[in-house]
């Protein structure tokens, strides 16, 4: 009786902030959301809801890539996305070429890390969006290495039992621990093409695409113990000849209205609005 008891008062006392220590619960299925590139899907499962993702690599090793390709498949479902873009690097018009919703996406340009930080906060905390994206790869390393782990926890814990995705996308693994998912890089290979010019001069070519490497670290997803952690995937120029989008040409001559909401840091703190 008096190992009850004492169960009873250390459970009644760690309950407002674990709630039931001492019972058994199961393990939660998380939901899961496809990245469009079908060769990820393959070893990851998906992109997990409710968890935060990272995914890092070197400069050219398809971090954009598979951002973008993220964002169409879920503008596509009608889902809000939102970007965070701490080095104002993101490109609209190649975006929409490559099937993004530009209605359904808000972007928001932040001047450096700390304002970043303080835009995910708001974002999180305000809901309403199927994925939270901080693009942080142009940044330095080592001002971001500067963010406290417990940054990353208090995030990951606030969108822990919501279907939002919160998403890293940066040159190295910054959250540890505290990602669901994460996810490695790399570049194999430069793909070029012939140019019709090419027999004039000699040292003429134009990039056709990149193959990448994909590679999990750490995944809390539950998959087959057979499952293979590497994958290889290709990516395509908007003017490649096996693309079937507009070359870069045709779009850059077409005139375009975008309905795509923009912020920018301060005119954010200003208004007080968080989306």
């Amino acid at each position: 009786m008096r190992a009850s008891a004492l169960r009873t008062q250390i459970e009644s006392a760690l309950d407002p902030r674990y709630g039931q220590p001492f019972t058994f619960h199961e393990r939660r299925v998380a939901e899961t959301v496809s990245c469009g590139i079908s060769e990820v899907d393959a070893i990851t499962g998906g992109l997990p809801r409710g968890g935060l993702t990272e995914i890092f690599g070197p400069a050219s090793s398809g971090r954009t890539s598979l951002l973008i390709s993220l964002l169409a498949k879920m503008t596509a479902r009608e889902e809000v996305c939102a970007l965070i873009d701490a080095q104002d690097a993101f490109d609209p018009h190649s975006a929409e070429a490559a099937g993004v919703n530009l209605k359904r996406l808000l972007w928001l340009r932040c001047p450096g890390m700390e304002p970043a930080l303080k835009v995910m906060d708001l974002l999180i905390h305000g809901g309403g969006f199927g994925l939270v994206a901080l693009d942080v790869g142009d940044i330095p390393p080592p001002l971001v290495r500067r963010v406290p782990l417990a940054y990353w926890f208090r995030f990951q814990r606030a969108v822990e039992h919501t279907p939002t995705i919160l998403l890293l996308v940066e040159q190295e693994s910054y959250a540890k621990s505290a990602a669901s998912l994460v996810l490695r890089l790399t570049n194999k290979a430069a793909r070029w093409a012939t140019t019709s010019m090419e027999r004039q001069i000699t040292q003429s070519r134009l990039l056709d695409g990149s193959e990448i490497n994909a590679e999990i670290l750490r995944s809390r997803i539950l998959m087959p113990p057979e499952s293979p952690s590497i994958a290889s995937f290709r990516t395509q120029t908007l003017w490649s000849p096996e693309s079937d989008r507009p070359s870069i040409h045709q779009e850059q001559s077409q005139e375009t209205h975008h309905e795509l909401r923009v912020y920018s840091y301060p005119e954010l703190s200003r208004s007080g609005r968080s989306a």
